[in-house]
């Protein structure tokens, strides 16, 4: 059944990174392969965060200047948009782009190792994969992921800064205006974000290559799997956190979160 299915795979998930946990407590990380995947997974990332990054900074810039045209408030943008970019639509566009870039190569790298028997030849030799491949990975994942989430966040306010001239609003009053609208709590829920979809997509991308069976089909079926569970937590994810955000700004009265 689906349900079951669905219930079996996330509990999986938590055990794996139950596993992790425990691995990371115990001082078992090995650091020297975590910076070596950081720049596999991470660096060569960092081409397609930035032109992401600018193309989201401009189109966020256009649609909300297109709204206000019509009150008149155009000297608005640069708060209202970069308000907007940070909380919801920049870390969700970019993580969804990650989750395709770092997510599917380590979905795939992990599930290659796994079909050809590499995993069980390091388990012969009396070692655990889970110490020497997947946690390295894992760490990685995470570290890439939300180091370029930020990284693509500020490009996005430096995308709508640029286009922000091209439909000619001075960029001055475009910057002027930003902190009056983003505040501490915008920033600070970015960042949790960034942080949390860095880790959904460490986690689900290494267990699904880790669990992946049945060869090459196999290894594909466990990339696009990969891929559909890291949209559809990234999205439940950014839901409950936005409910967690307005119901604080209720309770505690501190501006827009």
């Amino acid at each position: 059944m689906p349900s079951l299915s669905f219930l079996s795979t996330v509990g999986g998930m938590i055990l794996f990174t139950w596993d992790c946990v425990l691995l990371t407590l115990q001082r078992k990380t090995k650091w020297h392969q975590v910076l070596d995947q950081i720049f596999q997974v991470g660096v060569r990332s960092l081409g397609l965060t930035v032109a992401a990054g600018l193309f989201v900074g401009a189109i966020m810039a256009l649609q909300i200047d297109l709204q206000l045209k019509d009150f008149g408030a155009e000297a608005f943008l640069g708060g209202l948009s970069t308000s907007t970019t940070l909380r919801n639509i920049g870390p969700v566009l970019i993580a969804f782009l990650l989750s395709g870039k770092v997510g599917a190569y380590t979905s795939a790298e992990l599930g290659t190792m796994e079909v050809t028997d590499q995993l069980n030849a390091i388990r012969l030799l009396g070692a655990s994969p889970l110490e020497y491949i997947i946690l390295p990975r894992i760490w990685a994942v995470v570290i890439s992921s939300f180091l370029l989430l930020i990284v693509g966040l500020m490009v996005t306010i430096f995308g709508g800064i640029i286009f922000a001239e091209v439909i000619g609003v001075n960029s001055l009053n475009y910057i002027q205006n930003i902190p009056r609208i983003v505040t501490v709590w915008s920033i600070v829920l970015s960042v949790i974000k960034s942080f949390l979809f860095g880790a959904i997509i460490a986690v689900v991308s290494c267990y699904k290559g880790y669990h992946a069976k049945g060869g090459s089909v196999g290894v594909g079926i466990a990339v696009q799997s990969c891929a559909v569970t890291n949209l559809i937590l990234i999205i439940i994810t950014d839901f409950l956190l936005s409910m967690a955000s307005s119901c604080l700004q209720d309770i505690f009265k501190v501006g827009y979160l």
